[in-house]
């Protein structure tokens, strides 16, 4: 059985707000953008698509079919894009050991300006 929430006007995952205005202060889409090196098409826009990442792990999501929790209901209300979990899926295929290499660089650097 699958529950769907899509009422436009409400965010079934309020919690998200005060995360991901945290991860936009501290800058977590520029640090991604300027670290993650991630080739093709796929790794455009990467920036956004960490942050996606990082708020559909917030809702609760486990798995790239669970990213889907970012389309529904206000959710768009959030965020200036919303990615299909087929594209997150496609840009975290992309990754090599390099790339997760980049990625920890980007943690670390973002809690360093969380703790600040």
């Amino acid at each position: 059985m699958s529950v769907s929430f899509d009422e436009p006007n409400l965010i079934a995952s309020a919690g998200l707000a005060p995360i991901m205005d945290l991860a936009r202060t501290a800058g977590l889409r520029e640090l991604a953008d300027s670290w993650l090196s991630v080739p093709t098409d796929k790794g455009a826009n990467a920036g956004l698509k960490i942050a996606a990442l990082v708020a559909g792990m917030a809702a609760g999501a486990d798995s790239i079919d669970d990213m889907a929790v970012l389309r529904h209901g206000g959710m768009k209300r959030l965020f200036s894009s919303c990615y299909a979990p087929s594209t997150l899926g496609s840009f975290l295929r992309a990754f090599t050991f390099g790339h997760v290499r980049q990625l920890d660089a980007v943690a670390s650097r973002f809690l360093a300006l969380i703790h600040r």
